[in-house]
C-alpha cells in the first residue's frame, strides 16, 4: 500500500471512529518526533548516576510490596536521597496510591503532603471499591503525613499557603496531565534549590516514555530545561538545579552499577 493510499484509508478510519485520534496522539513515536522537533533531546534527557547523588552505600526501603502500580525500590531510594539533601525537608507528592512513597519519605522528611482524588471523585469514575479502599493503606496513620483530597488539574494550590523542598509528580501520566501538574508544581517550589521528580518518565529503566517527557518540557519554562535529567537505574526524571555530571548511555546499557537486595518478610 503506497503512502497516499495509507493516508486516505487512515483519514477514512478517523472520520468513522474519531476516538482513534487519541491513540495516534499518544503514540510513543509521535510524541518522540514532537519532542525532537521542538526541543531536540533525540536521545531523551541526559542521565545522572543515582550513586553519584549520595555518599551513603545502603538504604532501606520499607514498606515495599512488589505489587502493581508501585514504584521500583530505586525510585523510592531516589526520593529518600533527595529528601536527605535538605534539612527539615517539606515534601509534596501528587498521587498517593497505597502510600508506599509517602511512608518511605516520611522516615526522613519533616512533613509529607500527598494529594489524591477524594473517595467521591474516584467513585464518579466508577473505580472498583477495593481499589479505592487501598489508597493510603500505608500512609494514613503516619503522623507527619498530611492527606489532601482533590484533582491536581483543578486543585487550588494557593489555598495551601505552602511551598516545598522536594516534589514528586506521580499522577495521571498522559501529556495534558503531566504538563498541568508540572506547571502547578514548579510554582510550588520553596526556592531555587527545590527539586522536582517525575515518576514514569521511563517506559523502563533504559527507555523513554516520550509522552511524559513532552508534558515535562512543555510544562517548564524553556530556560529551566538545562536542569532536567533522567536518573540511572530508575523510572524517574528530575529537575535538579545543582552541579552534576551527566551522560547519554548506550542501549542496551553495559551495567555501571549493581546492587545487593536482601528481602525480609514483614508480616
Amino acid at each position: 500500500m503506497n503512502k497516499i493510499s495509507k493516508l486516505l484509508k487512515g483519514s477514512s478510519l478517523l472520520l468513522r471512529k474519531p476516538y482513534l485520534i487519541n491513540l495516534v496522539l499518544e503514540d510513543n513515536e509521535v510524541n518522540r518526533n514532537t519532542v525532537v522537533q521542538q526541543y531536540g533531546f533525540e536521545n531523551g534527557l541526559p542521565k545522572i548516576d543515582i550513586t553519584a547523588l549520595t555518599e551513603k552505600k545502603e538504604y532501606t526501603i520499607e514498606p515495599y510490596t512488589f505489587l502493581e502500580g508501585g514504584s521500583l525500590p530505586t525510585d523510592y531510594m531516589l526520593l529518600k536521597i533527595m529528601a536527605e539533601k535538605i534539612s527539615d525537608c517539606s515534601f509534596f507528592e501528587i498521587g498517593t496510591w497505597r502510600g508506599e512513597s509517602a511512608a518511605n519519605v516520611a522516615q526522613i522528611a519533616k512533613e509529607v503532603f500527598t494529594l489524591n482524588l477524594s473517595v467521591e471523585e474516584m467513585r464518579k469514575k466508577n473505580w472498583d471499591e477495593q481499589y479505592i479502599k487501598l489508597h493510603g493503606f500505608f500512609s494514613k496513620e503516619i503522623k507527619n503525613i498530611h492527606h489532601l483530597e482533590g484533582d491536581s488539574l483543578t486543585y487550588n494550590f494557593s489555598a495551601l499557603q505552602k511551598k516545598f523542598d522536594v516534589i514528586f509528580i506521580d499522577g495521571d501520566h498522559h501529556y495534558a496531565s503531566v504538563k498541568k501538574d508540572t506547571e502547578s508544581c514548579f510554582a510550588l517550589r520553596k526556592n531555587e534549590k527545590s527539586i522536582i521528580i517525575w515518576h514514569d518518565y521511563g517506559a523502563s529503566t533504559e527507555t523513554t516514555r516520550w509522552e511524559v517527557l513532552r508534558g515535562i518540557l512543555d510544562g517548564l519554562p524553556k530556560e529551566e530545561h538545562k536542569h532536567l535529567y533522567s536518573v540511572s537505574n530508575s523510572l524517574c526524571a528530575v529537575y535538579y538545579p545543582y552541579p552534576v555530571n551527566s551522560y547519554f548511555p548506550e542501549y542496551p546499557q553495559t551495567p555501571k552499577n549493581n546492587f545487593s537486595v536482601k528481602i525480609n518478610f514483614n508480616k
